[in-house]
């Protein structure tokens, strides 16, 4: 019976560069001499730290765009809340990994509205979804990726 898996992962050595690319280019542009400016990675989260929060505002993009050039989709990054304290602003990002129960949910109601003979199953933090025919299953990969989500998700382990 063939099979495929949903999941939602970021590269995590690819994140690596893409922050470190970031970093290199706020090192070099003028506009942040003396800022004290930086991207780091703690576990799942990054980190933005500057001096005023209008810097940070301007380190959104540099890393936006960084990452994008990486392949990695701007929806694996939830933002919080910018903080600022004596000389320092900070904001902080989550780094989301794995397919929320909820959003799984979501994914076998459309699998089911779609009138395809194929089931879905919650795997922890992945789904696996299995059906006769090879075509159906390219069918509901096809249908997902039309949706929007607020993860990105990938299709691993296409089986016959």
């Amino acid at each position: 019976m063939p099979s495929f898996d949903i999941e939602s992962k970021v590269d995590s050595h690819e994140l690596t560069n893409a922050v470190d690319q970031s970093n290199r280019v706020i090192s070099n542009r003028f506009d942040f001499k003396n800022a004290n400016a930086m991207f780091e990675i703690k576990e799942n989260k990054l980190s933005i730290s500057a001096n005023e929060i209008f810097q940070i505002d301007q380190m959104i993009p540099i890393l936006k765009e960084s990452l994008s050039k990486r392949s990695i989709d701007l929806k694996a990054l939830e933002f919080g809340e910018k903080t600022s304290n004596n000389n320092k602003a900070l904001l902080d990002a989550n780094i989301i990994q794995g397919v929320s129960q909820e959003i799984s949910k979501k994914i076998i109601k459309i699998i089911k509205d779609s009138k395809i003979k194929a089931q879905g199953s919650i795997q922890g933090d992945s789904l696996r979804v299995s059906g006769k025919k090879r075509d159906d299953l390219q069918a509901i990969i096809n249908s997902l990726k039309n949706e929007e989500f607020e993860i990105p998700l990938q299709f691993v382990n296409f089986r016959d």
